[in-house]
């Protein structure tokens, strides 16, 4: 797409402009996976984000039935979002709570007894800004155990974060977080070690928060 545009000399002169991106770069997966995200979305909004917190059972029975890999004693609230659950593995004893964001654009591993608090993200993936099309770019994260995410924390991809570190509230993590330390922040870094602190069990108690 170009367009005239006149000079005070009298004289024109070109300016071409980018082609317009087209929207199916912004989709990079097969149309097969575009549909199973299509009926899974369905699927939850239909069955599951209404349905009260004894209802937990039925939820970890819909994720699993599309291919997440859910240990015992999980609790997932009902108004979580999971997009791809098939790339998503969490351990046993672990609970995400309300409004909690999982984007399993690539593949997310999260441990035992793992705390994630309300309106935290997970996002495995990313936009290729140097590319003019803004393809995706896909990354693993790692959430190891005993690992406590705090509320409106942002995790990123291709991140790991060691066993029972904390993550801060609000906190924005974008590179690996070694073991047993706290860490705040915009860009996440350890304040100090987690030392002595209690072993949490999966009904959540004795997690020292």
């Amino acid at each position: 797409m170009s367009e005239v545009t006149p000079l005070a000399s009298g004289a024109l002169t070109q300016r071409t402009f980018p082609p317009k991106p087209s929207q199916r770069t912004f989709l990079p997966q097969s149309r097969r996976a575009q549909l199973a995200s299509l009926v899974w979305t369905v699927v939850w909004k239909l069955l599951a984000c209404w349905t009260p917190g004894w209802c937990n059972s039925w939820r970890i029975l819909l994720l699993r039935l599309f291919g997440a890999r859910i240990g015992w004693s999980v609790w997932v609230a009902p108004s979580v979002r999971i997009r791809f659950p098939w790339k998503l593995t969490v351990g046993f004893g672990t609970i995400i709570h309300h409004r909690v964001i999982i984007d399993c654009m690539g593949r997310v591993r999260i441990g035992s007894h793992v705390r994630i608090s309300q309106y935290s993200h997970l996002c495995a993936g990313s936009h290729k800004y140097i590319d003019p099309h803004m393809s995706i770019r896909r990354g693993p994260i790692t959430v190891g155990d005993q690992v406590w995410i705090a509320a409106d924390a942002f995790v990123g991809p291709n991140v790991t974060i060691g066993d029972r570190t904390i993550v801060g509230a609000r906190a924005g993590v974008f590179k690996n977080l070694p073991a047993s330390v706290v860490a705040v922040g915009d860009n996440a870094h350890p304040i100090r070690k987690r030392e002595n602190e209690q072993v949490g069990r999966p009904d959540g108690s004795g997690i020292d928060v």
